[in-house]
């Protein structure tokens, strides 16, 4: 391998410090964020209470089979990058760029959606405060500087908590996790039993002009955007302290309870009144509205304490994945050497943060009507990255002993191919519902436009800076990739060189 080509940052590895329930934590916080606490009302009137508890069930049944094809490669390949890294071994560095622009974009718009979404909690208890200063308003959203004050303070406190170290960040994510668990059962618990709910409110049971199929598929169309947390686990596999065996657990755990929580704040929120009349209302929050309306600012004070942990659990969990991304990007020559650095003291790779960050607090200066188009977009990112996760487990597995050599499929395993097969064309269908006109999460005009600005920027990126990812040979991209894991799990694979452009070494 040539010195030129590998250099000494890109010899750096992440240090094996996240502990289990520290992993699961940031799986399902990530994966549940704020949506949980604020978008009940809006999903009530998108499909009936039971059309979001049966799609998101069914979704997360289908996403169990991606989760479980990506723990076969984190037990194969247990390095930071997560879908870059896999799409890189299974179908060469052009693939790997793409998946890891769009996975980029995925990620960072999430944080600053978080960050958003703690602004409008702060607008729903004291809009006074937030609402100072307005100045312009962007696609009906008017833009105060006081909101905007609000999120860049969060994104700055989040980076920082980041920066410091794994250990801080998973150990408060943790704890984080707790407290909201405790928090949405308590208004469960509590909405149930008040004297003036009804589980009658919750009918009818999906909405009456779109029908029963149509309720369920507009959320098995958005699952991956509701579970997209899961993938924070794949991009921390270098810095586990544990078994990598232990990764498809975690997964389905973080799956599982991410389920049972949105039906959880589902049902304690329509059981406030009949679910009709609160979907025709214009609040400014809900849900807010909804459980203040029967429990008071009692009430109020746990589901606000609930949410802001599930914003918090979503920054610290974004943040991570987008920094443990770029790093694994930059280490092989597809980003720019500075964000492969890691911090002097803390270990981590704090360039990737800062970017994220610095991104992010330009969220606010658009209006959330903006930010919104921009995830709906990188709902398609996120889409493309869980199905190279399917497609590169099918090629690690063979049929049987006389099935065809790919260079790539090593163990015979039927079963896994086949449940990697299931979670490939599980995500071809999500594509299709996000990128087929009519359906009913298809993508609208301004989610189109961002779409292909971001793919623009992508592609004279590629053309402008990423001349060293071309031409670098597969050998030393190999190497950079895969770093000490290679020889620590001594793999054998022989990767499929489908680039041309690399040039030899």
């Amino acid at each position: 391998m040539s010195s030129s080509t590998v250099s000494q940052d890109s010899q750096h590895t992440l240090e094996k410090s996240f502990k289990m329930h520290w992993v699961w934590a940031i799986a399902f916080g990530s994966a549940i964020g704020w949506g949980s606490f604020v978008l009940p009302v809006t999903w009530m009137s998108e499909g009936g209470p039971f059309g979001m508890i049966i799609g998101f069930t069914i979704g997360a049944v289908m996403m169990s089979t991606v989760g479980i094809s990506t723990g076969y490669l984190i037990r194969a390949f247990p390095v930071s990058g997560g879908a870059f890294t896999y799409a890189y071994l299974c179908f060469g560095r052009n693939h790997a760029f793409v998946c890891g622009w769009f996975l980029i974009l995925g990620y960072a718009a999430i944080v600053a959606l978080n960050a958003s979404a703690f602004g409008l909690m702060v607008k729903f208890l004291f809009p006074g405060i937030v609402e100072t200063g307005l100045l312009y308003s962007v696609a009906g959203w008017d833009v105060y500087l006081g909101q905007i004050i609000i999120v860049t303070a969060v994104l700055l406190l989040f980076a920082w908590l980041n920066i410091r170290g794994a250990g801080v960040s998973g150990e408060v994510q943790f704890w984080f996790v707790v407290v909201l668990l405790v928090g949405a059962w308590t208004l469960l618990v509590c909405m149930g039993v008040a004297p003036s709910t009804s589980f009658s409110n919750l009918t009818p049971a999906f909405k009456p002009d779109v029908g029963i199929w149509g309720s369920i598929l507009a959320f098995v169309a958005i699952s991956p955007w509701a579970f997209i947390g899961f993938d924070s686990i794949p991009q921390t596999a270098e810095e586990f302290n544990f078994s990598h065996k232990k990764a498809t657990k975690l997964i389905l755990g973080a799956l599982a309870v991410a389920t049972i929580h949105y039906a959880v704040m589902m049902i304690a929120t329509g059981l406030a009144m009949p679910w009709t009349e609160l979907a025709a209302g214009d609040y400014v929050w809900g849900t807010g509205y909804a459980i203040q309306s029967v429990l008071g600012n009692a009430g109020l004070a746990i589901l606000v304490l609930a949410l802001a942990m599930g914003i918090f659990t979503g920054l610290i969990g974004f943040y991570i994945a987008t920094s443990r991304l770029m790093f694994a990007m930059a280490r092989a020559k597809a980003l720019p050497p500075s964000f492969g650095r890691l911090h002097s003291t803390h270990r981590t790779p704090y360039n990737g943060i800062v970017f994220c960050c610095l991104i992010c607090m330009l969220a606010p200066w658009f209006g959330r009507s903006v930010l919104l188009w921009i995830v709906s977009m990188s709902a398609v990112g996120v889409s493309i990255a869980f199905l190279y996760y399917g497609l590169v487990a099918y090629r690690l597995f063979r049929w049987s002993h006389t099935s065809p050599d790919t260079h790539f499929s090593q163990e015979v395993a039927p079963l896994k191919k086949l449940i990697a097969l299931i979670a490939s064309l599980f995500s071809i269908a999500i594509l299709g519902l996000l990128l087929i006109p009519g359906t009913p999460s298809s993508l609208t005009m301004p989610s189109w436009i961002a779409l292909f600005f971001w793919i623009a920027i992508g592609t004279m990126f590629y053309a402008m800076y990423g001349s060293e990812y071309r031409k670098a040979s597969k050998e030393d991209l190999d190497a950079l990739v895969l770093g000490k894991a290679q020889q620590d799990t001594k793999i054998k694979v022989c990767w499929l060189d489908t680039d041309t452009t690399a040039s030899s070494s």
